[in-house]
């Protein structure tokens, strides 16, 4: 089955190459690539603990280094649209965002650019102090690499650990817009807690890199009018999770049809289990990310724990069902839920059934309390699976299809601006996601 999708993803959704003109793709094929992201949807396994993918450094004459490049290409959009942007990239190959760095607390690291755009450009490192550059050329804000194939050093030593962002320094208002932004996540030294406390613990971390864009403006840099961009009349109508409108946010890393965008954003538990939201704000506007199902922990901004006092943990910890993240900040949130106070066993237990793992027990056995109607009287949507328990699935008509076969929980994650949850005004898309909830 997953080589007849790719062949229908890479047969609906042709990538386009640079010079060749932009293909104009109906609605229909929109709606197509939504049913076969949800097909690709890793729906059946238990969830394993799931880390950020991203770059490691590597050792080099006593430093770790990481060796990066900026290059131009194209995205795709879920409206059959493509994107000229800038990237950073490694192996030659540019991605939106740039790779995820992901270095330990104390590390020594040196971060080279060569740089194969026809513009300077560089990167700035927020959060990391003492940084040095070298090589390159004086820029207004840091060393630039000059264009095609000049090179530029970045040297730090990764004192704190938390959830930063990496940019380009050179013209941020365009640069950043046309893609060069990336996360850089930096890992204390138990790795299973996002700060050196044990209230910051998890078992699940995902990320959340929030940007948009104007296609007006890469339209023009794709043109060679760079000048001509006017960023005060900026309109972003696409929204991106880790450089994806939805649904491609949920499809698998790293899929084929979508070379230059590696990243996904699915993010699953089991009840009780606790995730660990690394958000970023990666553009120029704020974006509340609104968690149905629960409220979420904020424990830090701008990678510093919101403690009191040192060795205090978390304990200004803001709660809410909303986290506002502003252009170039960061936060991170422990999300956990268990289903308690619903009203009804979730199970769908008697009462003599034995308790799972985190269930609420008050409501252990407890009826649903509604008569639910009859098969012929709803037309069920593609996720239901039968069942209103947890980990179960019921009958369906024989033309039904069901995408959630292993009867999970599902909560919509997404922009509460309500207009950044399309693609260029096709709904559904944009800033969204989904939350699976898998039985125990």
């Amino acid at each position: 089955m997953n080589l007849n999708l790719t062949a229908a993803m890479k047969y609906f959704l042709p990538q386009r190459r640079a010079g060749c003109q932009r293909q104009s793709r109906s609605v229909l094929l929109a709606s197509v690539a939504f049913l076969i992201c949800l097909l690709a949807m890793p729906a059946l396994a238990a969830p394993k603990p799931h880390v950020i993918p991203g770059i490691k450094p590597f050792e080099s004459g006593g430093r770790r280094v990481i060796n990066l490049i900026a290059k131009d290409g194209y995205i795709s959009a879920p409206d059959g649209n493509s994107l000229y942007v800038w990237g950073y990239g490694v192996s030659n190959k540019m991605q939106y965002p740039g790779p995820t760095l992901i270095l330990g607390q104390g590390n020594k690291v040196t971060i080279n650019l060569t740089n194969f755009l026809t513009v300077p450009t560089s990167i700035i490192f927020p959060g990391q102090s003492n940084v040095l550059a070298s090589n390159g050329v004086p820029g207004l804000i840091t060393r630039e690499a000059p264009p095609n194939g000049g090179f530029v050093s970045y040297s730090f030593t990764a004192n704190d650990p938390g959830t930063y962002m990496y940019n380009s320094g050179t013209r941020m208002d365009i640069q950043i817009e046309m893609g060069l932004v990336g996360a850089l996540i930096v890992q204390p030294t138990v790795k299973t807690q996002a700060y050196a406390h044990a209230n910051t613990a998890f078992l699940h971390e995902f990320l959340f890199l929030l940007t948009e864009m104007d296609p007006r403006v890469h339209d023009l840099v794709d043109l060679g009018m760079i000048d001509m961009v006017d960023t005060t009349t900026f309109f972003p109508v696409y929204w991106f999770i880790n450089g994806r409108c939805s649904p491609d946010t949920m499809a698998d890393d790293n899929v084929i049809w979508l070379p230059h965008q590696p990243y996904s954003c699915l993010p699953r538990m089991r009840p009780g289990e606790k995730l660990l939201l690394r958000l970023i704000g990666g553009g120029r506007d704020s974006h509340p990310f609104h968690h149905h199902g629960a409220n979420s922990i904020t424990i830090a901004r701008d990678g510093r724990m919101l403690e009191s006092a040192p060795g205090a943990g978390p304990d200004l910890a803001d709660s809410d069902f909303t986290v506002t993240v502003i252009p170039g900040g960061t936060a991170d949130a422990i999300f956990t839920w268990t289903g308690d106070k619903l009203g009804w066993d979730m199970y769908g237990h008697k009462a003599s059934d034995p308790l799972m793992p985190f269930e609420y027990a008050p409501d252990h056995g407890k009826p649903l309390p509604v008569q639910l109607p009859g098969i012929q009287d709803v037309f069920p949507g593609e996720n239901w699976p039968g069942s209103p328990f947890l980990g179960k699935t019921g009958f369906l008509p024989p033309s039904q299809v069901n995408y959630n076969p292993g009867g999970s929980f599902l909560h919509m994650w997404h922009s509460h601006n309500e207009k950044e949850i399309v693609n260029n005004d096709i709904f559904p898309g944009g800033m969204m996601t989904m939350l699976f909830i898998d039985s125990w």
